[in-house]
């Protein structure tokens, strides 16, 4: 029996999981910190450094409490964090300020600067972004942040992405230049990559802006993946946290890169991290561009592969809005959704209420609902909603598929596909695949696994994941559905390119409409019922 710790940073609490070598999950707990919103400023999303790291200590007692495991037998801690979500450090890696949490969208005006420039000069690193640097990413928020705090510019030693500031923090380390720093956060959201000698040259960011002046020495460091130590345990953080001092903490990653790991991601498989937005990842073999996805890097996700990144910027928010503006809570609206039929509502919704990240790369869309009659209800817009994520969904594995990417398998995973065998059943009925699910709570399964690998307990990530991760309900395509899907699929990319894409071929919208109510129509002739999961070994 050899236990580790895997900590997960949400975006509104921390989850610490201690796993057990042989028998898997042990326990699990979570303490929640605020996320500051201003209602005059709804694009402002941030949080506290020393919030989050208060949340970790009491959900680390309480999970100790809970199994009855002393902490001085837990071998190894790794933690993964919401990102990019940014915070600006002074020389002795203080915050200067909270973080620019990922969902903060202050930043479009700093990241249209940062792609207008980047393809002005040809620089290479912007087509491994899709071709648009996002406004969700650290460049553009640490510049928002220098030009928004004149008085404090003066003390930036450094910026950091969520997972490394949280490891250095645990490890001691008060000096930037000796934090290390993950490839999957500076891959996927600062442009670095060592195939043009890590970030884009300093002449590129002080043309940006002259506040960046020095910026490539000052976000200098090591660049690791996660099968590398950020340091080990400090004898401060360890009294905090009841643990051993000197355990070894590996590198870091974003949630959704460990989640796929968590949810038993090999090469070839295709994972939806279904949340408040979802993240979709997949890793291969090669290494090469997929146009509109925001990022292929190398090691991001398994330190032997290249981890492919897209998503949709909102998704599980989508359906809380819904339910919110309804005055009632998700939960109960999705009452009775297992009775509808594919398309019978008439009414097709994009997913745009947040932006859309992948693949259209905008921030300035906005939701779209067409089809509305005297007679639909806040139930119909929902069920719209779980059909047009799983159609948004579509569009970007199909781009994947036709850039090389292996999609042999369908995972969903995150919090909401555990409890919404609806939207499970709808995603594997547009798809016309059969689609996964864990089969129990995978929530930071992948971080453990990380740790075990950090202790020396599993010699491979795959080793580990055949002893940790769980079995899989299956959802299979339901071909009465599936036909009825195919047809609105069409409609859906027509409508999808002409609103979001000036540059798409022209679209007959006019059939739009009269399609809905004709597949509205198919749907009500057609038997449907949902099947039920089948356990996957």
């Amino acid at each position: 029996m050899r236990i580790v710790a895997g900590v997960d940073f949400g975006t509104l609490s921390t989850r610490v999981t201690l796993l057990d070598s042989k028998t898997g999950r042990l326990g699990t707990a979570s303490a929640a910190y605020p996320l500051h919103r201003k209602r005059e400023d709804p694009d402002f999303a941030t949080q506290s450094h020393n919030d989050q790291m208060n949340a970790l200590v009491q959900a680390m007692h309480k999970v100790l409490l809970q199994t009855g495991i002393k902490g001085n037998k837990v071998e190894a801690l790794a933690l993964d964090t919401t990102g990019s979500s940014v915070i600006p450090v002074d020389a002795e890696m203080t915050p200067l300020d909270d973080y620019y949490l990922w969902c903060d969208h202050r930043a479009v005006k700093e990241a249209q600067q940062i792609t207008k420039l980047a393809h002005a000069q040809g620089l290479e690193a912007i087509q491994w972004c899709g071709g648009v640097y996002s406004h969700e990413w650290g460049f553009a928020k640490l510049l928002h942040w220098l030009r928004n705090n004149p008085e404090k510019r003066a003390l930036l030693a450094s910026a950091f992405e969520h997972c490394d500031m949280v490891a250095a923090t645990l490890c001691g380390i008060t000096s930037p230049q000796q934090a290390k720093r993950s490839v999957c956060a500076l891959g996927h959201k600062w442009l670095w990559n060592p195939k043009w000698g890590g970030f884009p040259p300093q002449e590129f960011f002080t043309e940006v802006d002259p506040l960046f002046a020095g910026i490539r020495e000052k976000l200098a460091g090591e660049v690791l993946t996660s099968d590398h130590l950020a340091g080990t345990l400090s004898p401060t953080w360890a009294e905090r946290l009841g643990l051993n001092a000197g355990i070894p903490i590996p590198v870091g990653a974003f949630d959704a890169h460990w989640d796929a790991i968590g949810a038993g991601c090999r090469e070839g498989d295709v994972v939806n991290v279904v949340g408040t937005s979802t993240c979709i990842i997949a890793m291969q073999g090669r290494t090469q561009i997929i146009p509109g996805v925001c990022g292929v890097v190398p090691g991001s996700v398994h330190p032997a592969y290249t981890g492919v990144e897209a998503g949709l910027s909102a998704v599980g928010d989508i359906f809380e809005a819904i339910a919110r503006r309804a005055g009632t809570d998700v939960q109960t609206l999705s009452e009775g959704l297992e009775e509808y039929r594919a398309g019978q509502t008439g009414l097709m919704r994009l997913s745009w209420d947040n932006g859309d990240r992948t693949v259209l790369i905008k921030s300035e869309l906005g939701g779209i609902t067409i089809g509305w009659n005297l007679l639909h209800t806040a139930q119909d817009e929902l069920f719209a909603a779980i059909e047009g994520t799983a159609f948004h969904t579509r569009i970007i594995l199909d781009r994947l598929a036709e850039n090389g990417v292996p999609i042999k398998r369908v995972i969903n995973a995150g919090g909401i596909p555990q409890n919404n065998a609806t939207l499970n059943q709808v995603y594997a009925d547009v798809f016309n695949k059969e689609v996964l699910v864990p089969d129990g709570i995978p929530t930071s399964i992948g971080s453990g696994i990380f740790a075990q690998l950090a202790a020396g307990i599993f010699p491979s990530i795959e080793e580990a994941q055949n002893h940790m991760c769980l079995k899989h309900k299956s959802y299979l395509p339901n071909p009465s559905n599936v036909a009825v899907y195919e047809q609105l699929y069409r409609l859906y990319r027509s409508v999808y390119f002409a609103f979001g894409d000036d540059s798409a071929p022209a679209s007959r919208l006019a059939e739009v409409l009269p399609k809905l109510r004709e597949y509205a129509y198919m749907s009500h002739l057609e038997s449907f019922k949902l099947p039920s999961a089948i356990e996957k070994p």
